[in-house]
């Protein structure tokens, strides 16, 4: 049954085919087809925009025409028939661009004591997903619900010798540069993501250095637009590896 409703529209001149939209919508109604993002089905697409924001060349927009309604047990379907096994999963990995494929890993497994450990192995890594960098997680990946959120800058697991031990397990990590990276990306991001995720806690980890400082402000705007009330605390690591501070902030 067609009805007049909102529903994402594909400029396939300006597409590039990189695939970062893909991974970014939870119903799995996009894909990669001859080089081009396609709409799978339009009862798929839900007409939200969750994908707009990843599009380096803003070939996708949301418009108001007639179309198939959104059909959410169709998408359930949909999914469970792409889905993958329960310790790996994969969602609609874009060819576009590998780096953005979005990956729920298993637990690892501890190391056994008294056994030999492998060349160059160390603790066991604590990281639970893929992808890490802000720019490329999108908001809809499933690994941010109910997530605690641990937000660093990407100098502090080079600083802090056991960043996996003492900061990431048990959290979700986003990692970037305030100094290089575009902040007003970065707002847009986290605001969609505390919107809509069900985040549980957030941990912004700076180095002490001047630079660094935007992150913070720019999560703390994020989660202020976004309406909602979720335990913020910022770590300041200093450029010898210590933890220098930890505060609440308050959004």
């Amino acid at each position: 049954m067609k009805v007049k409703r909102k529903i994402i529209h594909i400029d396939e001149e300006k597409c590039n085919g990189c695939g970062l939209c893909v991974p970014s919508c939870a119903e799995g109604a996009l894909q990669i087809v001859a080089g081009k993002a396609r709409l799978v089905a339009e009862k798929f697409c839900d007409g939200l925009g969750a994908c707009l924001g990843e599009c380096p060349t803003g070939a996708l927009q949301v418009i108001e025409r007639e179309a198939e309604d959104f059909d959410e047990e169709a998408v359930a379907e949909h999914l469970e028939k792409v889905g993958a096994s329960p310790t790996k999963e994969v969602h609609s990995p874009p060819p576009g661009c590998p780096s953005a494929r979005v990956e729920t890993f298993a637990a690892p497994r501890p190391h056994a004591p008294g056994t030999p450990k492998a060349p160059f192995s160390s603790s066991p890594s604590a990281l639970s997903h893929w992808p890490v960098q802000i720019r490329l997680v999108p908001p809809g990946a499933p690994f941010l619900r109910g997530a605690d959120l641990l937000v660093a800058a990407d100098c502090t697991p080079v600083a802090y010798p056991d960043f996996h031990r003492d900061f990431l397990e048990g959290k979700v990590v986003m990692v970037g540069c305030p100094k290089f990276d575009d902040l007003e990306i970065y707002l847009q991001k986290f605001r969609e993501i505390f919107r809509t995720a069900g985040i549980r806690s957030v941990s912004v980890l700076t180095m002490e250095v001047p630079c660094c400082q935007g992150l913070p402000l720019v999560v703390r705007k994020a989660l202020e637009e976004s309406g909602k009330k979720i335990p913020l605390e910022q770590i300041i690591i200093s450029t010898r590896g210590e933890v220098l501070k930890t505060q609440k902030l308050v959004a």
